[in-house]
């Protein structure tokens, strides 16, 4: 029987490659696929794939929480993220929120499906760098693990950051993420307390610089 696959990605393109890819495999399939985590919850539960593939930007929502909630709701499903985002800031996010693999964007088509065929086996997969990383962590602790200052942020502020980055406003991000104003401008707070920034302009500066090596 042919594992199932569920794709998660807001780029058509994206989700046209990955099906491209998995149906050229006699074992696999897709069962189904969607833009956004509203659309992701509701597809995954009507066809209960073997695995789901998870981009880490999506439409009004973010991938990171998506796995939380995916996870929650499905607990058996392994997850794999397939991104653009630096690994050496997002893998270890993603494991701790529940994905069993992370792939960047940038890698061959094999390295996908090798990726499936290990976590439908239980197994996790991440790149020789992540699990060096990992490895650290465990020997060291995390304050000597990771030398980048995004990582003292939470998956909620970083999110935030992004999308100040991305120049949406205060307003504007609290729609997108189904919160208050009021809980915007707190989580920008403690981005600025945390990162030593002094002011909303160091702020934004840091924001846009973030998301512009972000997709380089």
């Amino acid at each position: 029987m042919a594992t199932r696959i569920y794709i998660v990605d807001d780029h058509p393109l994206v989700r046209q490659g990955l099906s491209q890819i998995i149906d050229n495999e006699a074992d696999m399939e897709i069962c189904g696929e969607s833009e956004d985590a509203q659309g992701a919850i509701k597809g995954v539960g009507e066809c209960i794939p073997d695995a789901i593939i998870v981009d880490i930007s999506l439409i009004g929502n973010n991938g990171l929480e998506l796995i939380k909630n995916l996870k929650a709701i499905h607990e058996e499903i392994p997850i794999l993220v397939f991104s653009m985002h630096d690994e050496s800031i997002y893998a270890q996010r993603a494991l701790r929120a529940g994905a069993k693999a992370y792939v960047m964007k940038k890698e061959s088509s094999d390295k996908i499906v090798e990726a499936i065929r290990k976590i439908v086996k239980g197994e996790i997969y991440v790149s020789p760098n992540v699990a060096d990383q990992v490895l650290h962590q465990i020997v060291n602790g995390p304050k000597n693990a990771s030398a980048s200052p995004v990582d003292r942020l939470t998956d909620r502020e970083l999110e935030v950051v992004q999308l100040i980055g991305r120049g949406l406003s205060s307003r504007e991000i609290a729609g997108s993420l189904n919160l208050s104003v009021k809980t915007i401008e707190s989580h920008r707070a403690h981005v600025k307390e945390k990162l030593n920034l002094r002011n909303a302009t160091e702020l934004v500066q840091f924001a846009v610089q973030w998301v512009d090596q972000q997709v380089m």
